[in-house]
């Protein structure tokens, strides 16, 4: 049950000044503090990886046991703005959940989420202080935030999240959803990865019933990748890497995500969802421009490079950030296949696996619909044509 006076929470939870964040690291109890290390060399040198303990053991040492009973369907999703967000609500609302929705205050409010029928609270993850109140009432936390490109990865992706565990287990909340990345235990020098995992450990020593779901890549991610510069006749980005990427669409992601959440056999399971083939970087390039009827003009660039960039990116303050993500795509653009099988996961949730959509059949519909659409823009602008 999730209290719905915030009076009754901890002490580091219901005082906002206790809980900032000091000198970069998220306000934690002193009996359950996960360490973020960042080790720097001497001035001039490399900066070594990010270092994550984690540690979350008793994480509030006082839970909230009695309070206003929450409806099962009440549910909060963080990150809803997102690729993945945006369809993880419009699924939620579909299946008729009430959906909160936890957005940073921004110039362009999400209007949009609004008109779907969600309602939406203004907090921030980099601010520990306004997380409490976005959990009244709430019975479980779908994750699906990442911060910005611009922002350092520790700020949103592991400060914020620990923030956010503590008070989902200090308010009661009876599930907990968490996105992570396939794969990310074998990557400790890659710090998203590195930070994903110990996320994932976080959660599961916390004491709350959870679902971890690690993801290989999504579909719609290649329409703004490859899809609209070939069609716009632009240089389309790849590697000489054969990695390969079963990639997923969101909403099969976000439909099977609420068939798990309500099977309890997929409690306090760790689950990887991967679409139905691995494909690499040219296959998707071929498979585009056969579908849309032209060529791509391909610009590879060698894995050594983006070695190169990411050690120089090291030797300065300003871009230690841009390193980290540097480091992530050397690793999707190493020997690297993001898959995993499937069978089990879909015995367990009872799916069957010719319900999931092909990345053929995904990027046939949009090259369909988008050509027809060009197709008939052009014919009205001949129809709207005046001769003198």
């Amino acid at each position: 049950m999730a209290s719905t006076s915030l009076a009754a929470l901890p002490s580091q939870l219901a005082s906002p000044g206790r809980l900032r964040p000091r000198r970069g690291r998220a306000a934690l109890s002193s009996t359950a503090r996960p360490h973020v290390l960042l080790h720097r060399a001497p001035r001039g040198g490399s900066r070594c990886r990010l270092a994550v303990t984690c540690n979350a053991q008793a994480v509030a040492p006082t839970s909230i046991a009695q309070g206003t009973p929450v409806r099962p369907t009440s549910i909060l999703v963080v990150g809803a703005t997102g690729t993945l967000g945006r369809q993880v609500v419009r699924r939620a609302l579909d299946e008729g959940y009430d959906v909160r929705c936890l957005v940073r205050p921004r110039p362009a409010p999400a209007d949009f989420l609004r008109d779907w029928g969600a309602t939406v609270v203004n907090a921030d993850l980099s601010k520990p202080e306004t997380i409490p109140a976005t959990l009244v009432g709430i019975h479980t936390v779908i994750d699906c935030a990442t911060g910005r490109p611009e922002e350092p990865i520790r700020t949103v992706d592991w400060e914020g999240k620990v923030a956010l565990i503590q008070c989902a287990k200090a308010m009661g909340i009876q599930k907990y959803v968490f996105y992570s990345i396939h794969n990310c235990d074998k990557h400790p020098e890659v710090p998203l990865m590195e930070i994903k995992h110990c996320t994932e450990k976080f959660i599961q020593d916390s004491g709350l019933d959870y679902i971890i779901i690690r993801l290989c890549g999504f579909m719609q991610g290649l329409i703004g990748q490859y899809a609209v510069p070939i069609l716009e006749e632009k240089s389309v980005w790849g590697t000489d890497a054969p990695t390969r990427i079963a990639y997923m669409d969101t909403q099969d992601v976000a439909r099977l995500t609420f068939i798990a959440m309500r099977n309890e056999k997929a409690t306090k399971k760790l689950l990887t969802f991967a679409g139905p083939r691995a494909w690499t970087t040219q296959e998707v390039i071929t498979l585009c421009e056969r579908l849309a009827g032209q060529d791509a003009n391909v610009t590879t660039v060698p894995v050594a490079v983006l070695r190169f960039t990411r050690q120089l990116t090291r030797f300065f303050q300003w871009t230690n950030d841009v390193a980290d993500r540097l480091a992530f795509s050397e690793v999707l653009s190493s020997d690297t296949v993001f898959s995993a099988p499937m069978s089990e996961t879909y015995q367990l949730l009872g799916v069957d696996a010719n319900d999931i959509l092909s990345l053929e059949k995904y990027l046939q519909d949009y090259f369909t619909n988008i050509l027809k659409k060009l197709k008939d823009l052009k014919a009205q602008s001949k129809q709207t044509d005046i001769f003198f």
